[in-house]
């Protein structure tokens, strides 16, 4: 197979995963093969309480998917990024590098803020209010 067969191929597989996921609710927007490889751009800013925000999602409950794009996982990564953690690509799929971020971001907010967050790399309702600076 060639090499743009392979990528062709690649990209049907992408988009028939996609479609086969079922249709997106909530915070959660599924990824065809185009989106699970664009990268988003950051533009985080702070209210005049302090609460960060990339506008992309706006909650603190919803945990980021490790399998599709979701507004809550290209949420997560601007402000992991924002405040010096590296997630890689800002794509909205919450991957590896992202757990790896977030674990490093979960332990430094335990021993600076003298709070038990489990540092297992997921953003959930605990980890949520310190990412967004809500907290400590």
């Amino acid at each position: 197979m060639s090499f743009s067969a392979t990528r062709r191929y690649a990209a049907l597989l992408l988009a028939s995963a996609a479609l086969v996921g079922g249709t997106a609710t909530g915070a959660v927007a599924a990824g065809t093969g185009a989106d699970a490889l664009a990268a988003y751009p950051c533009d985080v800013t702070m209210s005049s309480s302090g609460r960060l925000s990339a506008g992309y999602y706006n909650g603190t409950t919803v945990e980021p998917s490790s399998s599709q794009v979701t507004a809550a996982g290209k949420e997560a990564q601007c402000l992991l990024k924002y405040q010096g953690y590296n997630p890689g690509t800002v794509d909205g799929i919450f991957g590896s590098n992202s757990k790896s971020a977030a674990r490093l971001f979960q332990g430094t907010v335990n021993g600076a803020c003298r709070v038990n967050l489990a540092v297992d790399g997921r953003i959930g309702e605990q980890s949520w209010p310190y990412l967004r600076r809500l907290y400590c």
